[in-house]
């Protein structure tokens, strides 16, 4: 049977699932931090990645989906497992240094890097001016938001804010460098479940193993509000939220998707400051809309 052709225009589903999802990743870095206080950071990443495995796993058996069939994309499953790893240390260790504010802004310079270096992989796909544009725009607007933390040299009581400022960085990147593996692979003609659980599985592993040889202890007592917090990031955001955005991006036209998911840095500032009482100063909301400024240039 031939896939459905995508839909040209979101229904009213999919602007209220692609909606959820967007609150969902952006309220996810407040859950991060917040859990910090009682789990260590390499434990807490790992052992989601341990129970949203599970649970794609399961859901893919219950579906009749095969994963373990041999079609060539181990290579670049390990791959993209393990920058998705170390994406998810950057940003659970950085969350200890900084504010889940500034770390979600920071993680939304990864579509940029996406276009950089999507040429190098699909040589039919080339950056015109405007998106050059917007390009420098959003480079300009990250940097304009991380020379805010020099000047707030103590974000956190572990060290200086720009710490977790350059780890969430280098999640950006490390997030745009499992994007580029999965196009570039053979991973990306696989079933979205085996991909995801690709990613899920390695990291599972690499992070339980750097947890345990950092010696990182793990919680003696599991209360209510870290059972809740965990359960938040593992079942509905890495196991329903991105299964939903798997679903919506085979059957929707990507550009039309891309528009909304700027909206995830704004539900992740508000978040910060009504949860967690993160102050929200004017050059970090300004850089946020130079960034969304610089996504819509170099999407269209």
């Amino acid at each position: 049977m031939s896939p459905q052709p995508r839909q040209t225009q979101l229904d009213a589903r999919a602007i209220a699932l692609l909606l959820l999802c967007c609150v969902l990743w952006g309220i996810n870095q407040v859950a991060v931090k917040a859990a910090l206080t009682e789990i260590g950071p390499l434990w807490q990443a790992g052992l989601r990645s341990v129970v949203a495995g599970l649970l794609v796993w399961a859901w893919a058996a219950g579906r009749g989906i095969r994963l373990f069939e041999r079609d060539g994309s181990l290579g670049g499953g390990l791959l993209a497992g393990l920058l998705f790893a170390a994406e998810f240390a950057c940003i659970f260790l950085g969350l200890q240094y900084t504010s889940a504010s500034r770390m979600v802004v920071f993680l939304y310079l990864s579509p940029f890097v996406v276009a950089l270096g999507m040429p190098f992989i699909a040589r039919g796909e080339t950056l015109a001016g405007r998106q050059w544009a917007g390009l420098a725009l959003a480079f300009g607007a990250v940097a304009f938001a991380f020379a805010e933390g020099f000047s707030s040299p103590h974000g956190d009581t572990r060290g200086p804010s720009w710490w977790g400022d350059a780890l969430g960085v280098a999640a950006a990147l490390l997030w745009a460098g499992t994007t580029l593996a999965i196009r570039g692979t053979r991973l990306s003609s696989a079933v979205a479940e085996k991909t995801l659980l690709y990613q899920l599985g390695v990291s599972a592993l690499a992070l339980c193993a750097a947890a345990a040889l950092a010696r990182e202890p793990l919680p003696t007592h599991w209360s209510p509000r870290l059972l809740g917090l965990f359960g938040f990031q593992a079942i509905l955001v890495s196991f329903a939220s991105y299964l939903a955005w798997f679903w919506l991006i085979r059957h929707y036209a990507a550009t039309k998707l891309a528009v909304f998911t700027l909206s995830t840095p704004l539900f992740g500032l508000l978040a910060g400051a009504l949860l967690l009482g993160e102050s929200i100063s004017a050059r970090l909301v300004a850089a946020l809309v130079a960034l969304a400024a610089g996504i819509v240039l170099v999407n269209r």
